[in-house]
């Protein structure tokens, strides 16, 4: 439960209480109305801007509404002070109680603790990763694919229904270049000196066992024919290799999308055919010619017709092209048929987690999706900016295999998925991040992944030992719910609490923002206020955890460490991160 949430109804209906009584006047707009942590926490538990927003529509002071409404919400028995700061705000404290009671309702919930019906089962579709079928996935790639795959497990704790989608673009001439490069190591395997690999082919030697396959199963049928003939074959048995390839990858790294969909399955089946005919008929298609690009003139920019899409009625700069000038499609032609087609599934929620060298087409395909949609459908593009790969604050060496880049399955393999995972959500996705493949593996601070599985390891080492001090004492979360937890009075215990107690509303603030980074921030600040109050313990007996001749005290500090552990666990959840219970 969001108690942000709870308050928020509370004084909305204190403030109704008030437009009854004739003391404020009727029918005042209450959507702007918060409540929300106080920027300083010395300032209370809860404050509102209630006071502030009314103030100008009700012709009165801030501080006069914000006093009729601090009398009304000290009756509520969780509060014990409401005070008016300011200019208006008003600030509440809270009871000891309350917080003693929403780490109960945390340990009977579990790892559930903090799921939300924010979505109320609307469908919403995550398309990430989406890597052109030409070689395994680079570390790019791999920051897209956890964000992506985090998002979607974040929405899904709140309550939408969640499809994960991966769009095979290998409709374009990028997979030409594929087929090429897979012929070239066929002539290969079947004994053909090839010194160097021609300017525009894929270099890397993960082609190598698809040429040798394709070898062994056709033998020399292929080699002397012209391009036309072998140019399809090769292309379908290179896409699907690559895309089995990416597969592996992508299961290397815990990710598994629910659907992947073929640029040149969805063309071949009249997909923009279909998308242009919804368009002309909206009176969105036009014959025209477009002004040449701001700046110095390209060497093959030319004044001709095109067909346009009236991009400029929607946001977008300028119109924008939907055929080339030998006819086919441009790339932007066919990913307005696969937005089309997803709003044809029941998708009006679109999310694209998409490269940063793809910024600049983020306006037109917003643009687009407006158009397809008759406004009813949006698009979020999440575009994750580069990963520098170092070690030890180095650049990190190419790869051989690759031929050009470091590829995601060596990184996983050297640090693990899980390391993998949570670092690439230790920043927002649109900063760059720096990956230290020895960084990322030291026992500090410094490295967030340790320090929050640290949390876990440590609370699950305390829980072993009063086990072992209290024998035949039940320390299920259900039953340290119901130990009297009143006995935990230490400020740095109830920050503690409070912290945990915000999971949920951190939780759905996450999911509203589209930022499953905040996570990260969350957990670490968590396990930060866990491992001090484990340091006070080592300089102060009284506040260990286990204390052998009090086990009331025991009891109800092993609930807020079981606590801790179920809060981490869960938001290591969301990131599809193992927790730990032991730290070798």
């Amino acid at each position: 439960m969001n108690l942000f949430n709870q308050f928020r109804e509370d004084i909305v209906a204190a403030l109704g209480r008030l437009a009854d009584q004739g003391r404020l006047p009727a029918g005042l707009d209450l959507s702007k109305v918060t409540a929300e942590p106080p920027r300083e926490a010395s300032h209370g538990d809860i404050s509102t801007n209630a006071a502030m927003v009314l103030a100008k529509a009700a012709a009165c002071k801030p501080r006069d509404i914000a006093d009729l409404l601090a009398a009304e919400l000290q009756a509520l028995p969780a509060v014990v002070t409401a005070e008016v700061a300011g200019p208006g705000f008003l600030n509440l404290r809270l009871a000891d109680s309350f917080w003693y009671a929403q780490m109960a309702d945390l340990l009977a919930s579990g790892t559930a603790y903090g799921d939300a019906d924010l979505g109320r089962g609307a469908k919403v579709n995550v398309e990430f990763v989406s890597a052109n079928p030409t070689g395994p996935m680079h570390v790019g790639h791999g920051r897209g694919a956890v964000v992506g795959d985090a998002l979607a497990a974040l929405l899904a704790k709140v309550g939408y229904q969640v499809c994960r989608e991966y769009y095979i673009n290998d409709a374009g001439a990028q997979v030409d270049m594929l087929a090429r490069s897979a012929h070239l190591r066929y002539r290969q395997a079947l004994g053909e000196a090839i010194e160097t690999i021609p300017e525009g082919l894929y270099p890397g030697d993960y082609l190598i066992p698809l040429g040798q396959a394709i070898a062994a199963a056709d033998g020399a049928k292929w080699q002397s024919l012209a391009e036309a003939e072998w140019l399809g074959y090769f292309r379908q048995v290179a896409i699907d290799a690559m895309m089995q390839l990416i597969r592996a990858d992508l299961e290397a790294l815990g990710v598994r999308h629910d659907v992947f969909t073929s640029e040149r399955t969805l063309v071949e089946a009249g997909g923009v055919d279909r998308a242009r005919a919804f368009l002309e008929g909206q009176g969105l298609i036009y014959q025209g010619i477009l002004e040449p690009p701001k700046g110095k003139l390209p060497d093959d920019w030319e004044p001709r017709p095109q067909t346009l899409f009236r991009a400029t009625q929607f946001g977008d700069d300028v119109d924008r092209p939907l055929q080339k000038s030998d006819g086919s499609w441009t790339y932007f032609a066919s990913d307005i048929a696969y937005h089309f087609d997803k709003y044809q599934r029941g998708f009006t929620q679109m999310i694209d987690v998409w490269g940063a060298d793809h910024g600049g087409y983020v306006k037109r395909m917003q643009a687009a999706v407006k158009a397809v949609t008759h406004g009813e459908a949006s698009l979020d593009v999440k575009l994750c900016q580069m990963v520098n790969l170092l070690k030890d604050g180095e650049p990190y060496k190419m790869s051989k295999r690759a031929g050009t880049f470091v590829t995601l399955r060596e990184v996983v393999d050297e640090v693990g998925k899980g390391v993998v995972r949570f670092i690439m959500l230790t920043r927002k996705n649109d900063a760059q991040l720096d990956f230290d493949l020895i960084k990322v593996l030291e026992q500090s601070r410094d490295n967030p992944v340790f320090y929050v599985q640290y949390a876990h390891a440590r609370a699950h080492s305390v829980l072993r030992h009063g086990a072992e001090m209290f024998a035949g004492v039940d320390l299920s979360p259900a039953a340290l719910a119901a130990v009297p937890l009143g006995r935990l009075t230490d400020p740095a215990e109830l920050a503690l609490i409070k912290i945990m107690a915000g999971w949920p509303r951190l939780v759905e603030s996450a999911a509203e923002a589209h930022e499953p980074h905040r996570i990260a921030f969350y957990l670490y600040d968590l396990a930060a206020a866990f491992h001090g109050l484990w340091n006070k313990g080592k300089d102060d007996a009284t506040l260990r955890f286990l204390v052998a001749e009090d086990q009331a005290l025991s009891l109800a500090r092993l609930a807020m460490v079981r606590s801790v552990a179920l809060v981490v666990a869960s938001g290591l959840a969301i990131f599809g991160v193992e927790p730990v219970e032991e730290m070798r």
